[in-house]
């Protein structure tokens, strides 16, 4: 036991100095836990029980899966079926067969080769999501590709356990329809405990704040050990439990109270990927690991891409999805350890697996960071996927080119403040929004909008800037308010333009770009810009004296920190 709080205080400590200093030089937080594992493992050896790390590991895999099945509305993925089944399908038979042509051209043997096929053809549903979730992109088309993908990756991965299980003594059909029969029973029985159960014992356990997390828990354990004693795997369960539970009214609450076990095991999830490096012995396997590395990194973004944009998706949907998954999953970590376990496979393809995990999971963490600098960057490029994507869904292709004298991006709480207002004052004004249903919602009722950001090129090319005074954007990015306000003023120099910052440091840098004012959530809400906006009224040029106001009041409040 003593060893036990040695090794996770220790790796606590590390991880909580590198996040730091992740966080003061703005690296990915996922970076830092890494190279604590590393630290502490390979380098120094300071932590000795590495299975009771993985252990708590998986239980982190647990718990994000069982909040994203609280988050995740199925009926918002009906729509992805094509793309999400068939096209992941078709992604998934490249690699496996990709990888397995890697092991047969090194030399290894067949079993070996399938399981390099197999670890290369999945990516991190743990990773991928917790970013999202970080980013509060969870509502965006691109990822609930995302999410859909990953799902039929993992229904795959957890056949592709089931199979080499009974490899061992031989391949029995009869067994893997067996399982698969119990897995649909266990979902059936999920969906009647959704429907009867759960919401008369949730009624009953909201009561207390206390005792509706401890049901909840007691409910994600309970399917992750039904799941596991089936054959599955417990996170696999824990999604189930969350599905279960993610229509009801206590949903969000629930998953505010989980989020901090998350992010502690989630520490230890990617702190045990460095642990389990082993330096040595790297002359031997470095060819593979480069070119396998070449196919995740590379190949598997532009394979994705060129796939989803097959299915009628624009090229930055299909881009930004492709950028997501390139990397190998925790699931081809867990078929790697089962088959050294089994002896399929030598310590050597499994340095292989921890290596592409290791190195695939940082670079993926600098893709989902500057996906919209790589975007601008290769746009030109992706061209020819509009020849491909030319069945575009008739989201995408929803335009307004009438003229408007606002264009409001964002109909979240900021925005949907900023709309009455403008409503009440009378004023003409486009609606840009990235959430599907937020846009079936505003076609329904007749309200000009259009899908997507205006930091995508082909959204401002849609909209007519002819008669445009007013720009407001209540998404916080500084990367794609800097384009905002580059491309807004190509088109329309004389447009006053308010912007949207995390912090006062990314609200002075817009400043000093050339916005017209700057929204900080946590100094200025969306109730005060509303009234800002109706006591301008038609006089915009009033939003100059405002502006200085605020910048005055931005370097007062910096010198007080």
């Amino acid at each position: 036991m003593e060893n036990i709080l040695f090794d996770i205080g220790i790796i606590i400590i590390v991880a909580a100095i590198g996040s730091i200093i992740a966080n003061k030089t703005k690296q990915p937080l996922v970076l830092a836990y890494i190279i604590a594992g590393i630290i502490l493992g390979p380098v120094f050896g300071l932590v000795s029980d590495f299975n009771m790390i993985h252990t708590l590991s998986e239980i982190g895999i647990a718990f994000l899966l069982f909040i994203v099945g609280m988050d995740l509305n199925l009926k918002k993925l009906k729509n992805l079926g094509p793309v999400a089944s068939i096209g992941a399908i078709a992604q998934m038979a490249i690699f496996f067969a990709l990888g397995f042509f890697v092991g047969r051209s090194f030399s290894f043997d067949f079993m070996t080769s399938i399981y390099i096929g197999l670890i290369i053809m999945f990516s991190s549903t743990m990773v991928v999501l917790k970013i999202l979730s970080d980013k509060k992109q969870l509502d965006t088309l691109h990822s609930r590709i995302i999410i859909g993908t990953l799902l039929m990756q993992d229904i795959i991965a957890i056949i592709a356990l089931s199979m080499l299980n009974q490899s061992v003594t031989g391949f029995n059909i009869m067994s893997l329809i067996t399982t698969l029969v119990v897995g649909v029973a266990l979902i059936g029985f999920a969906y009647v405990c959704a429907k009867y159960l759960f919401p008369k014992i949730f009624k009953v356990a909201a009561m207390s704040q206390e005792v509706l997390f401890i049901v909840s828990l007691a409910v994600c354990f309970s399917f992750a050990f039904l799941f596991y004693v089936a054959g599955f795997s417990i996170a696999v369960g824990a999604f189930i439990a969350g599905v279960t539970i993610g229509n009801l009214p206590y949903n969000h609450e629930i998953a505010g109270k989980v989020k901090p076990l998350r992010d502690f095991f989630a520490v230890l999830f990617f702190t045990a990927l460095g642990l389990e490096l082993v330096i040595g012995g790297f002359e031997k396997i470095i060819w593979p690991i480069l070119v396998l590395l070449g196919i995740v990194i590379i190949l598997k973004p532009i394979v994705t891409i060129i796939i989803v944009s097959v299915f009628g998706y624009k090229k930055r949907v299909s881009f930004l999805t492709g950028m997501n998954l390139a990397q190998i999953s925790e699931f081809g970590l867990i078929l790697a350890a089962q088959g050294l376990l089994l002896g399929h496979i030598s310590r050597e393809i499994y340095t292989i697996a921890i290596v592409l995990a290791l190195v695939s999971i940082t670079t993926t963490s600098y893709f989902i960071k500057y996906e919209l600098k790589l975007y601008y960057i290769f746009a030109k490029k992706l061209r020819f996927l509009d020849k491909i994507g030319k069945t575009s869904h008739a989201l995408e292709l929803f335009n307004d080119k009438s003229k408007h004298k606002v264009i409001l991006c964002g109909y979240n709480r900021i925005g949907y403040s900023i709309f009455h207002s403008l409503q009440k004052i009378g004023k003409d004004f486009l609606i840009v929004e990235y959430n599907p249903d937020i846009i079936k919602s505003l076609i329904n009722r007749k309200i000009p909008c259009i899908y997507g950001d205006l930091n995508d090129p082909e959204v401002l090319e849609s909209i007519n800037f002819s008669e445009v005074e007013l720009v407001i954007s209540t998404i916080p990015d500084i990367t794609a308010n800097l384009v905002v306000l580059e491309e807004v003023k190509k088109r329309k120099k004389n447009a006053k333009i308010i912007l949207t910052a995390y912090g006062i440091s990314d609200a002075l840098e817009l400043y000093k770009a050339g916005a017209d004012y700057v929204i900080v959530p946590h100094l200025l809400g969306g109730e005060h810009v509303s009234l800002m906006l109706e006591d301008i009224g038609d006089n915009i040029d009033e939003l100059i004296k405002t502006k200085l106001r605020h910048i005055n009041e931005l370097h007062l409040r910096k010198d007080l920190l």
